[in-house]
């Protein structure tokens, strides 16, 4: 039995934490270095030994840990893991029913109550992403509480706080029957190769998959469509079977050229002819004015931070300009479909970086639609910062 820590919440702090919200911050504790060990419980009381929840230690970007219970009684074991999981499975029952989508994700972090982890369902096949040490110390708790629940291919798991980044296929199998890659997995009746045994990045980004329906079904049909930071060009693919006239997809990962070709080849495109480009995608732009090319629909899905050998890219810092950019090669009436996963700023402030970059550029813009998190991405509204996805279309007005 592990002893638990009890972590002070300054006065200042206790109504928000006794209102739900999740994560352990620094500056909300006053005896934050009275605990070393990541995976310890951690009680939390306010400045009169008040009760408020408990979680445990686990060092996470900008946090220390992660409330997993408002109840003093409950304990942390493998019942508690066996409950959430099961809860959260339920919630997500609507997917599993799905004829025409069987990837998604079934545990998204504090928004099922167990920050620091998500889980992810590849047609049969279960990733595990553990974000610190802290919760991989429940590990076991986790991975039984998954074989009690489902009816599992194989268990796979990435350990995101591995900061060295190196991965093997050893390290990541958990149970199960070891998969034969790519695995080909459906969103909204499309082919995604998945390689679940390879990397950090599996080879879809399973949040975006409204605003990938949304492009197929309501904007591609006769257009030219500009697809940058393209990873491995899902959104062209959804754009071309959408009846895109053409698709450029730009990115500066080597891997992203033969990854986009075998998700285009999937789906019967033939990749030859479409434009599949590996290039940073400033220096795109750059040639894209120069060639004096102009695009009927741009996409614009940066990480939140980037580096290449010449750019270092800030979501935050430098989104605005990269607009701009995007802007100076969209159509009179063309689109424009920004979007942002950082955490560290809103919708309202995603949308001045917007309206900025539109002044600047001596342009008027419509805002057409919006888009954040699917619904499989469970949120909390004690935890604005949990609903990280912002996605809007712009038109581009003459």
């Amino acid at each position: 039995m592990k002893k638990d820590v009890t972590f002070k919440v300054k006065g200042k702090f206790a109504n928000k934490y006794k209102s739900g919200y999740p994560l352990i911050s620094k500056e909300a504790i006053l005896n934050l270095n009275e605990v070393t060990k990541e995976g310890t419980i951690i009680r939390l009381v306010d400045e009169k030994n008040r009760f408020i929840a408990k979680g445990y230690f686990g060092k996470q970007n900008k946090g220390y840990g992660w409330v997993l219970s408002r109840n003093e009684n409950e304990q942390i074991d493998q019942k508690f893991f066996v409950n959430k999981l099961r809860d959260a499975i339920s919630y997500r029952e609507p997917f599993f029913n799905s004829l025409d989508t069987n990837a998604f994700r079934i545990v998204n972090g504090e928004g099922d109550g167990l920050g620091g982890l998500t889980i992810e369902y590849f047609d049969g096949y279960y990733l595990i992403n553990w974000y610190s040490k802290g919760i991989y110390n429940f590990r076991e708790y986790i991975i039984n509480a998954l074989k009690e629940l489902t009816e599992f291919k194989a268990i796979y798991q990435k350990k995101r706080f591995d900061v060295s980044g190196n991965y093997i296929e050893e390290d990541d199998f958990v149970a199960g029957e070891r998969g034969t890659f790519p695995l080909i997995v459906k969103e909204n009746g499309i082919n995604f190769a998945v390689y679940l045994n390879e990397s950090a990045m599996v080879g879809v980004f399973l949040d975006q998959r409204d605003v990938r329906k949304r492009i197929r079904d309501a904007y591609a049909k006769g257009k030219n469509v500009l697809n940058t930071f393209s990873y491995t060009g899902a959104f062209s693919v959804f754009a071309a079977v959408g009846g895109a006239v053409k698709t450029t997809s730009v990115d500066l990962a080597n891997r992203s050229l033969s990854k986009t070709v075998e998700q285009f080849s999937l789906n019967g495109i033939d990749s030859d002819s479409q434009d599949i480009i590996v290039e940073d995608v400033f220096h795109y732009f750059k040639y894209a004015v120069k060639k004096q090319l102009v695009y009927d629909m741009v996409i614009l899905d940066p990480p939140s931070f980037a580096r290449s050998k010449r750019t270092i890219f800030s979501a935050e810092k430098d989104y605005k300009d990269l607009l701009k950019e995007a802007i100076s090669i969209t159509k009179d009436d063309g689109i424009i479909v920004a979007s942002t996963n950082s955490s560290s700023f809103n919708m309202k402030k995603f949308k001045t970086f917007i309206d900025q970059a539109f002044r600047e550029s001596n342009r008027k813009y419509q805002l057409v639609e919006e888009f954040s998190l699917p619904k499989d991405f469970k949120i909390i509204k004690e935890f604005p910062e949990g609903n990280y996805l912002k996605v809007v279309f712009i038109k581009n007005l003459p």
